[in-house]
């Protein structure tokens, strides 16, 4: 059986966990664990092309010309892109591109700055 926290409203002991935060069935109270998130095990690590850590809020520069959907255009190397936003699935860094606007982009094609 997992360890969750009892609830900081009630104290109660059992609480459960629904996706990414915790419920207490007593008092109906639901919060997040912020250190929960920025732990090893549940964390997910994301690299760029050299094996450089990313986080949100990094710089990023493309290294391969990208073809972009529905555009007749593309997204050239060395493009910048700032301020990246990390999520989950196969394409794992939201972004603004100049140009292009929002996009999502594979880790493996980008290197930090």
């Amino acid at each position: 059986m997992a360890d969750f926290p009892n609830c900081p409203k009630c104290n109660s002991e059992y609480t459960y966990e629904d996706e990414n935060h915790f419920i207490c069935p007593e008092c109906a109270h639901e919060w997040t664990l912020e250190s929960k998130t920025e732990s090893s095990e549940f964390a997910k690590i994301v690299k760029d092309a050299n094996g450089n850590v990313l986080n949100d809020g990094d710089t990023v520069t493309v290294i391969k010309d990208l073809k972009v959907k529905g555009s007749s255009s593309g997204v050239k190397i060395g493009t910048k892109v700032r301020n990246i936003r990390l999520v989950d699935g196969d394409h794992n860094i939201d972004c603004k591109i100049e140009g292009f606007g929002a996009m999502s982009l594979k880790s493996e094609f980008v290197k930090k700055v």
